[in-house]
Protein backbone atom coordinates (compact mmCIF):
# COMPACT_ATOMS: atom_id res chain seq x y z
CA UNK A 1 0.00 0.00 0.00
CA UNK A 2 1.37 3.40 -0.93
CA UNK A 3 0.98 6.42 1.24
CA UNK A 4 0.01 9.78 -0.25
CA UNK A 5 2.95 11.37 1.58
CA UNK A 6 5.32 9.46 -0.71
CA UNK A 7 4.08 11.45 -3.70
CA UNK A 8 5.00 14.94 -2.56
CA UNK A 9 4.89 17.86 -4.96
CA UNK A 10 7.52 20.55 -4.60
CA UNK A 11 5.21 23.51 -4.25
CA UNK A 12 8.09 25.92 -3.90
CA UNK A 13 9.10 25.14 -7.49
CA UNK A 14 5.65 26.19 -8.67
CA UNK A 15 5.86 29.36 -6.58
CA UNK A 16 9.31 30.25 -7.93
CA UNK A 17 8.23 29.52 -11.49
CA UNK A 18 5.18 31.72 -11.07
CA UNK A 19 7.27 34.54 -9.63
CA UNK A 20 9.85 34.34 -12.41
CA UNK A 21 7.20 34.28 -15.13
CA UNK A 22 5.38 37.22 -13.51
CA UNK A 23 8.63 39.17 -13.32
CA UNK A 24 9.42 38.49 -16.98
CA UNK A 25 5.96 39.63 -18.04
CA UNK A 26 6.28 42.81 -15.97
CA UNK A 27 9.71 43.52 -17.45
CA UNK A 28 8.41 43.03 -20.99
CA UNK A 29 5.44 45.31 -20.33
CA UNK A 30 7.70 47.97 -18.79
CA UNK A 31 9.97 47.88 -21.83
CA UNK A 32 7.08 48.00 -24.29
CA UNK A 33 5.13 50.73 -22.51
CA UNK A 34 7.88 53.02 -21.20
CA UNK A 35 11.35 52.34 -22.61
CA UNK A 36 10.46 51.91 -26.28
CA UNK A 37 8.31 55.09 -26.48
CA UNK A 38 10.97 57.05 -24.56
CA UNK A 39 13.63 55.89 -27.02
CA UNK A 40 11.43 56.78 -29.98
CA UNK A 41 10.78 60.30 -28.69
CA UNK A 42 14.40 60.80 -27.61
CA UNK A 43 15.86 59.72 -30.94
CA UNK A 44 13.41 61.44 -33.29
Amino acid sequence: MTDSVDHRHDSFRAAVGTGVAYGLILAAMFLALFVVPWLLFALF
